[in-house]
């Protein structure tokens, strides 16, 4: 705590109280508490900062500081359903106030297309030689029964990837320019308070991207908590995304996980049921893109 202590006399702060949570100190001064944490580049603000963007505490070090101090924000109480559609305003607003256009290469997207293609054929693979293993069984555990029951939603999830990325390529492969914006790339509920204002918080993984990193990222947190048809129909409704750009965040979302049977069979079941409620629920949310009969 040294150092911190010689931060505060930096700013001629009297420690009176600290709290650890994760790999943030939380000091309670004479005048209010603050956060310490791991410093990140302060160029991500000011850039913000540039783009009227200041959903984000109030920063108190300096560039020189070793820490980043930030005033601790105490959050008014609300409920995880509203916290969410408050989360998803304030991120359309991000990509709204941060959007540009930047040249790209045609090996750009190609590189996508291979990576997400070759993940498709190495999941085929995997899951028909663990089929091979399980069906070679005389008796199944709960787990393998599990899958062996839901195995064809994992091959429908696989297939629809992988038109839906063949689809996106023949979209993409000519364009010249990208849209971009600044992702927070850390989504989650504990990332989000509500106080005077609505924030942001823990910026450190804060990087220039497509607009549709941040939506799938808060899917894969909170797939199973939230209705994300709405959460997305809201978002859309303040950043409409493009085609290319829907395709490529479908195909992500509908990307079953590799499921490894390294835990018993109890932590299996909740796994594998987990995996395969997240697989109906992506099919419930995308699916209306799709088909013939949506306005």
């Amino acid at each position: 705590m040294l150092k911190i202590n010689d931060e505060l006399h930096k700013y001629e702060l009297k420690p009176l109280k600290y709290k650890v949570i994760n790999n943030v100190i939380i000091v309670d001064t004479q005048i209010g508490s603050y956060v310490f944490k791991k410093k990140i580049p302060k160029t991500i603000y000011n850039y913000l900062n540039s783009r009227n963007f200041t959903y984000y505490p109030e920063i108190l070090s300096n560039v020189d500081d070793e820490y980043e101090i930030t005033k601790y924000i105490n959050s008014v109480e609300t409920p995880n359903e509203q916290k969410v559609l408050d989360m998803i305003d304030l991120v359309s607003l991000l990509h709204n106030k941060t959007t540009h256009y930047k040249e790209i290469d045609e090996d750009d997207n190609k590189k996508i297309y291979e990576d997400i293609s070759n993940n498709i054929d190495y999941l085929f693979s995997y899951y028909n030689d663990l089929m091979t293993i399980i069906e070679s069984k005389v008796f199944f555990s709960p787990p393998e029964y599990l899958l062996a029951r839901n195995i064809s939603k994992v091959y429908e999830a696989l297939n629809f990837c992988k038109k839906n990325i063949d689809n996106w390529y023949e979209k993409v492969k000519m364009q010249k320019k990208q849209r971009l914006v600044v992702l927070h790339n850390n989504l989650s509920l504990d990332h989000f308070i509500r106080s005077d204002k609505p924030y942001l918080i823990s910026w450190d993984k804060a990087k220039i991207d497509s607009p549709i990193f941040d939506i799938y990222k808060l899917y894969k947190k909170h797939s199973l908590d939230f209705d994300f048809s709405e959460l997305l129909k809201r978002y859309e409704k303040n950043y409409p995304l493009k085609d290319d750009e829907r395709d490529l965040l479908f195909t992500l979302m509908a990307l079953p996980d590799k499921i490894e049977f390294n835990k018993n069979n109890y932590n299996m079941c909740i796994n594998i049921s987990n995996f395969i409620d997240e697989l109906y629920k992506t099919e419930m949310t995308i699916s209306p893109y799709y088909s013939k009969n949506t306005p």
